[in-house]
């Protein structure tokens, strides 16, 4: 019984348990198969990546260790607010988001407070 490679149809010689005619059908066949998650994650890492960029522009560009902002500048600088990596509750149960070692609260009439994790 000949075997057909799963990625080009050809005729597949060689051991009885082989499904892919070379390794760049093999490869080519996987690629597919997991393309759909590697570009959710890159999309997500993507979003995070900028948003993190976005928070410590802000910050360094104040030369501090914390600044409060509002909330439309961030906006307008195309942070995503839906996206972060952790969350961090202080004993005065504030929640701050973090994108990494960059966090930010969440205050009143729009104003976000930016801060840095030191290491």
């Amino acid at each position: 019984m000949e075997k057909i490679c799963l990625e080009c149809g050809q005729n597949i010689k060689g051991r009885s348990d082989k499904r892919f005619c070379d390794d760049s059908c093999r490869n080519a066949y996987n690629n597919k198969l997991n393309s759909d998650q590697t570009n959710l994650v890159r999309n997500l890492n993507n979003i995070l990546r900028k948003n993190r960029r976005i928070l410590m522009d802000v910050l360094n560009g104040e030369g501090k260790g914390m600044i409060k902002v509002q909330g439309e500048k961030l906006k307008r600088l195309g942070f995503d607010f839906k996206f972060h990596t952790h969350t961090f509750a202080n004993n005065k149960g504030q929640t701050y988001k973090f994108i990494y070692e960059m966090g930010y609260l969440m205050l009143e009439n729009d104003w976000v407070l930016i801060v840095q994790k030191k290491p």
